[in-house]
């Protein structure tokens, strides 16, 4: 612990002159042990022409500095635990001695120093003296970031069960910062994480990259790809009687979201989540996959309109948006290339009824009608649906009802002049994993929920909390939309132009009519014949595929599920018998384990900026 020297001089004892030289002779040896580019370990380097500015403990040079008790036991013990490792740490690329991951520990009572030239998220503490002085041209930022023996939580970011930090700062005795200062704060360290992600950019530093195949199902299909990365257009081969096209679903995190949820992402660097960093790196993802058609959820509307539309638009997409209601500022999007499509139809979806209780949610969806471009059939068309359902595990009738609906306005926008449906994509986010009765429901076309438990619809929790049963029917008659997933107006037209076959269909019995109706209350159907692309499953070890991988779970979320061609050997059982026509699954981006992506520290990490990966397909026009 460093002495208070000054007051001992004064007592004019011999004491504090010996101890104030057996400190000075301990202090160099240690020094000349460490082989630190500094003389003093808990101050200014000796010779400075003046202390670094601003610090509360800094003093003339040459003098010791007058810490804080805690921060002298910490130097200490931070000085012992430097000579423990500096075989690893001096004698090597320092590839991970310690990380900083917040601007200041939560054990500290004010910010630590931040040097101009140093943006990373990690940093040494003060008293190793100033980060200037400690930089060696041999050393690289790449080889500290690889991995850490010490990591201290972002205190920054707001977490579960954590203290405000004003209220930190009050009770440790420091004044408030203004919010002017805090937001000057705030856009420095922005600007410094765009300026190295964009040097990063710049120097093509993209280690830690997990590589993902491309899946096959047609031969035809790889050569086409084949000639579609050297630059050759589907329009100019000459086969127009087949359309091939590829579709993208993809949840980009919003930012508001990833602040007001920071619990999830503490295994992250600081840096990494900041939109400065996290955009251009969805960007260029979206570059290099160069599906299509885009449908993105979670996509943040002062983003959308200041930089995503016009990014994507300088891409050749044309861009499609429905915020979601309420508060939220976020939304989903459906994007697609004016060389392959024209738009025929946008219908929003709002998940929000003031007058219903139960669709108190501010969730939406889009559904697009697209026409292809370069094919034989003036009427051909694709119906693209993207969605991003309620999240609350606990709350399966609103889920089920949300995909109801969404299903309703789909079957209003997709049938043709002969009755059927055209091709159907239904991308996005549905807060479900596979095998839960909702993701039974989307891929077999039928669900009896008679006495399912609310908190068992998704499947998100193995012990689920809501065990209240689904009411019968879930969702009230004034919504207008029937069991059968189509709007009630629909329903009656199809029941009057039946007309005579259901009279002669109906019993003699009344009561009988009463429990057939009560039997098939209970039964949700719709009647799209769907399929996943994805098997969820790797089929060798049974190892789970995962869409989204962040500090509390990883696990699939996301799909694309499509209405499989009669010929389509990628399709799931069930969808052999799906009408004439349809789309036939030529390949898909193959996912990876939780394994994998924690390899890469999970996500977000350097090179993938959202929590979720994204979904890619690709697809042939199949005509009837």
């Amino acid at each position: 612990r460093p002495l208070d020297y000054k007051s001992q001089e004064r007592a004019g004892g011999r004491g504090a002159a010996a101890a104030r030289a057996g400190y000075e002779a301990a202090a160099g040896a240690r020094r000349a042990e460490l082989a630190l580019p500094w003389a003093d370990p808990l101050g200014g380097r000796r010779g400075c022409a003046a202390p670094v500015a601003g610090l509360p403990w800094a003093g003339p040079a040459g003098r010791h500095s007058m810490l804080p008790r805690h921060v002298q036991r910490l130097g200490r013990d931070w000085i012992a635990h430097w000579n423990g490792s500096q075989i690893l740490a001096l004698n090597s690329p320092v590839s991970s001695c310690m990380r900083w991951a917040g601007h200041y520990p939560p054990w500290a009572s004010f910010p630590l120093p931040v040097s101009a030239d140093f943006s990373a998220n990690w940093r040494f503490p003060p008293f190793f003296g100033p980060w200037r002085q400690f930089q060696n041209p041999h050393w690289h930022l790449d080889n500290y970031t690889q991995s850490c023996c010490f990591h201290l939580p972002n205190p920054s970011m707001k977490s579960e069960g954590e203290e405000p930090l004003t209220k930190k700062r009050r009770l440790s005795g420091q004044d408030d910062t203004t919010p002017e200062q805090e937001t000057n704060l705030f856009n420095q360290k922005e600007l410094s994480c765009l300026s190295v992600a964009q040097n990063e950019e710049k120097h093509g530093s993209k280690k830690g990259t997990i590589k993902r195949h491309w899946e096959y199902f047609c031969q035809q299909s790889k050569t086409m790809k084949i000639a579609k990365n050297k630059g050759s257009d589907q329009s100019n081969t000459g086969s127009e009687a087949t359309f091939d096209f590829t579709v993208m679903s993809y949840n980009i995190l919003s930012q508001n979201l990833l602040e007001d949820n920071s619990h999830l992402y503490k295994h992250c660097r600081q840096r990494l989540l900041f939109w400065t960093y996290r955009f251009p790196n969805i960007l260029q993802e979206i570059k290099e996959l160069d599906a299509d058609v885009l449908c993105l959820q979670e996509v943040q509307e002062d983003h959308y309109r200041t930089e995503i539309k016009s990014s994507l638009e300088s891409l050749g997409y044309h861009c499609e948006y429905k915020m979601r209601t309420g508060r939220k500022p976020d939304g989903c999007a459906i994007c697609f290339k004016t060389s392959k499509f024209s738009l025929i139809s946008s219908k929003p979806v709002e998940f929000f009824r003031r007058d219903i209780p139960l669709l108190d949610r501010d969730n939406v969806g889009l559904v697009l009608l697209l026409r292809p471009r370069f094919h034989c059939k003036a009427s051909a068309a694709i119906c693209i649906a993207n969605t991003h359902l309620l999240y609350n595990p606990r709350r399966g009738d609103i889920k089920l009802t949300q995909l109801a609906m969404l299903l309703a306005e789909i079957a209003s926008i997709a049938p043709q002049k002969d009755g059927s449906f055209c091709p159907i994509i239904i991308c996005g986010d549905f807060n479900s994993v596979p095998g839960s009765p909702l993701y039974r429901f989307i891929k077999e076309g039928k669900l009896n929920y008679e006495g399912l438990a609310i908190g068992k619809v998704s499947g998100q929790e193995q012990f689920p909390r809501g065990q209240r049963i689904l009411s019968i029917p879930i969702w009230p008659k004034k919504l207008g939309i029937s069991q059968n997933c189509v709007y009630e107006i629909k329903q009656q037209q199809k029941e009057e132009n039946a007309g005579e076959k259901l009279e002669v269909a109906k019993p003699d019995n009344p009561q009988e009519i009463v429990i057939a109706s009560e039997k098939s209350s209970s039964k949700l159907r719709h009647h799209f014949k769907l399929s996943s692309v994805y098997s969820h499953y790797f089929p060798d070890t049974g190892i789970p595929e995962v869409t989204t991988c962040h500090s509390r779970s990883a696990v699939t979320v996301d799909y694309i599920f499509y209405s499989a061609a009669n010929d389509d050997t990628a399709a799931q059982p069930g969808a052999e018998d799906s009408f004439c026509g349809g789309l036939k699954l030529l390949g898909r981006l193959a996912l990876l384990t939780e394994k994998d992506l924690w390899t890469v520290n999970g996500l977000p990490n350097e090179n993938n900026s959202s929590d979720h990966l994204p979904l890619l397909a690709e697809f042939r026009l199949i005509e009837r």
